[in-house]
């Protein structure tokens, strides 16, 4: 299909253009969490032509992840999610290459993923993917979207370890969040993952092309029952054990 079809409605845009769909093309997107909030992501990185997309999750998928999991169907039950979501990813758009990882990154091996990507999306469910990941981004000074939604409720934020003043995730949580709190016990509304996860790939959007103005130093909370949103500032913890002691540029 012609690019300048395919793109046209976002090609107009005076932000994106020509020049901004070509940074698209060019770049490589590393998504972690093939869950509710990994799937609406990877769908709308995958429409907008983002040229690469790498797709991390070792689960499979289960029946219970339906009601949420937009980027698989029935049949794909048991299949790994990884999988899955490759096949739907080509579907959407064949011109765009997706490679499926349906195996849990060891520490250099997430490493070189995230150094070799030009954006990191973080739609993991736990805290220890989300702390590896962030410490994987400021090691690498790769650009990471973290999004989280459990009930009603969702989170969002955007750490640039380039940009001297960017806190990290660790920053957010200094006490390494041991009561973390689990969606298969706490319940999650389905349209809140997909506001956070389309939200994460417009974020990612902006780092690839350079537009507009991304959330790094702020925390976004949004609360579906009484779609209210917040704006928290974040600030670098001059004592987080992550990114204390890492250099940078404003």
């Amino acid at each position: 299909m012609d690019p300048a079809l395919r793109y046209s409605r976002q090609i107009r845009l005076q932000q994106i253009g020509e020049k901004g769909q070509r940074r698209l093309l060019e770049s490589r997107a590393l998504i972690v969490g093939m869950g509710g909030l990994g799937s609406p992501a990877a769908m709308y990185l995958a429409a907008a032509g983002v040229g690469e997309i790498i797709v991390s999750d070792f689960d499979r998928v289960e029946a219970s992840n339906l009601q949420r999991q937009i980027v698989h169907r029935a049949a794909d039950i048991g299949e790994p999610k990884a999988l899955s979501a490759k096949a739907t990813l080509e579907a959407i758009n064949p011109d765009i290459r997706v490679t499926a990882l349906d195996w849990q990154l060891d520490d250099e091996e997430l490493v070189r993923q995230v150094s070799e990507a030009d954006v990191v999306l973080d739609c993991s469910d736990n805290f220890p993917t989300r702390f590896a990941l962030n410490e994987a981004s400021v090691r690498t000074g790769t650009p990471l979207v973290s999004g989280a939604a459990i009930r009603m409720e969702g989170q969002l934020t955007t750490f640039i370890p380039e940009q001297q003043e960017s806190p990290c995730y660790r920053c957010l949580y200094p006490g390494g969040g041991e009561m973390a709190e689990a969606c298969a016990v706490e319940g999650v509304l389905p349209p809140v993952v997909g506001v956070i996860g389309t939200l994460q790939a417009l974020e990612a959007m902006k780092v690839l092309v350079g537009f507009g103005e991304t959330l790094c130093g702020r925390l976004l909370l949004f609360d579906g029952q009484t779609l209210e949103w917040q704006t928290l500032r974040l600030r670098r913890d001059p004592a987080c054990p992550v990114c204390a002691g890492r250099g940078g540029h404003a």
